[in-house]
């Protein structure tokens, strides 16, 4: 099957001005990134920048006795690997594939130096990054402070606004381990939105029927971040120009 996939799916790079995306253009390598795969491991030199474009990738934080909890997702709208360009070549976190799809890879040496000339790419990419930190700062707030039915919903909503579809692939056990919480709770959860009518679970699979009333039942913490990611990313399309 001929795959169709195209940088530009990536808003990140589609933001950019044709000179700079010219220069990475030809240095950008497609990969298909499969369900659960690790792109990264806590404390390992990274070599490559990631640019997810139907793939959703997943920051966990892991403890020593092997406890994770998410501290935010990368999808089509940013770069995975913000390490290398912000003066560390390692990360605390590890970096799973928490929906399969395509991106591209690019090399540590090549986003680096795109980064250091200093112009637009660096201009966007610190806007994305403190978009970014946004997401994990009230990430960590909403795992402490409201329900597991919150947590889910904010984790649909981020995750429905990477894709293309309503339609997510992702077992129950996998939502559990991400967010740090025993899976009878996301069970619980999501048991409640399927009865209210607001999404379907079968198979490892979750489709939302209706988003408007999700958000509704969603804690602050998605608005928060979705209107940073607007504030400071508006339209992904001439802000850094």
């Amino acid at each position: 099957m001929t795959i169709v996939s195209n940088p530009r799916q990536n808003h990140l790079l589609d933001a950019l001005l044709a000179t700079e995306y010219d220069r990475l253009f030809p240095n950008l390598d497609l990969v298909k990134l499969a369900l659960g795969e690790v792109l990264y491991e806590s404390g390992e030199q990274l070599h490559h920048v990631y640019f997810p474009t139907t793939a959703i990738i997943s920051l966990l934080y892991v403890m020593e006795n092997g406890a994770s909890a998410e501290i935010a997702i990368v999808g089509n709208e940013g770069i995975l690997g913000i390490s290398l360009f912000m003066g560390g070549e390692t990360t605390p976190s590890r970096a799973v594939v928490q929906s399969a799809g395509f991106g591209y890879r690019l090399k540590a040496s090549l986003i680096k130096s795109e980064f250091n000339r200093a112009g637009q790419v660096q201009r966007l990419l610190l806007r994305y990054t403190q978009a970014l930190i946004t997401q994990m700062a009230q990430t960590a707030v909403c795992n402490r402070h409201h329900t597991v039915e919150q947590q889910l919903c904010r984790w649909l909503l981020l995750s429905l606004d990477r894709l293309a579809s309503n339609e997510l692939t992702m077992t129950q056990e996998l939502i559990a381990n991400m967010h740090g919480v025993r899976r009878e709770g996301v069970t619980e959860a999501a048991s409640k939105l399927q009865k209210a009518g607001l999404l379907k679970y079968t198979r490892g699979k979750i489709t939302v029927i209706d988003r408007p009333n999700l958000e509704l039942r969603c804690c602050e913490c998605y608005e928060v971040v979705k209107l940073e990611f607007d504030r400071l990313l508006p339209s992904l399309h001439g802000i850094a120009k």
